[in-house]
């Protein structure tokens, strides 16, 4: 079986694979159609109509099937590499290991948010965005200048002691339920702010751009399956059709066969090297 590991505890060598697969999924085309897919979904989601990636209940089985999907497409060019996921609980600086310039690259340059360290610096010519909200062709990033500090693992206990798995109105208002506290619009606020705290591309709909995205979500939903492990009677919610969401057996757009039943236990794919 696959297995997860902490980006601070990569070798050299394992490193170099997964900046190497990044590249070269870049380079044959096959990395920007990810981006345009999420952005469309940022864009459509909306708290009054259908909602199927965001301020939903689907939110943590739609980007799990996402991330295993890119997985996937990393090992058709490397079968060895496995997503990494980045703990912003202890890798909480701008100097953490994994803005070194052997794997993301650091924070954006003060003029204009550039990126220009490591191997997706727009200077390399290996990571120009095709799918961008504007003119700037770039990866931009500004670490640590729009929100003070990142969750705290206090926080993010305290989220993983939340029940049940989520409630109605299954939307961005939803005051109970795990999901929308981890997905940052009610409470603590963990993958919003994230998203935040990186800044540049990572603000945008488009936030796959920067692959620090791959590493977040990856610990987004490595909380995910802790919580599913600790709360094992509580299920998806809803279990049963319900109005401009997606119930535990409703097909996940824009798939034609992926439902939050087959995501529910991430065992069935890979493994995390560790538990909380």
């Amino acid at each position: 079986m696959a297995v997860r590991k902490n980006q601070a505890s990569l070798t050299p060598q394992e490193k170099s694979a997964f900046v190497a697969a990044l590249l070269e999924l870049k380079r044959r085309g096959r990395f920007d159609p990810y981006v345009t897919t999420h952005n469309t979904f940022i864009m459509n989601d909306n708290d009054n109509g259908e909602r199927t990636a965001h301020r939903a209940p689907s939110f943590l089985p739609w980007h799990r099937s996402f991330l295993l999907r890119f997985e996937r497409d990393l090992q058709l060019i490397n079968p060895n590499v496995t997503l990494p996921y980045w703990d912003w609980t202890v890798d909480r600086t701008v100097d953490a290991s994994l803005w070194g310039s052997d794997l993301l690259g650091g924070d954006g340059r003060a003029s204009d948010g550039q990126v220009t360290t490591g191997p997706f610096a727009y200077s390399g010519g290996n990571w120009p965005l095709t799918v961008s909200p504007d003119s700037r062709n770039f990866l931009q990033r500004s670490l640590g200048k729009d929100v003070g500090e990142l969750p705290t693992r206090a926080e993010v206990e305290s989220v993983l002691a939340v029940q049940p798995y989520d409630a109605a109105p299954w939307n961005s208002s939803s005051t109970s339920g795990f999901r929308n506290q981890i997905e940052g619009w009610h409470g603590v606020n963990l993958h919003n702010r994230v998203h935040v705290w990186v800044g540049g591309s990572m603000g945008t709909g488009m936030s796959p751009n920067d692959p620090a995205f791959w590493l977040h979500h990856c610990f987004i939903d490595k909380i995910w399956a802790e919580w599913s492990l600790r709360h094992a009677d509580h299920g998806y919610l809803p279990a049963t059709a319900t109005p401009n969401v997606v119930a535990f057996g409703d097909v996940m757009k824009p798939w034609n066969d992926t439902t939050p039943a087959d995501m529910f236990n991430h065992l069935r794919y890979y493994r995390y090297d560790t538990r909380f």
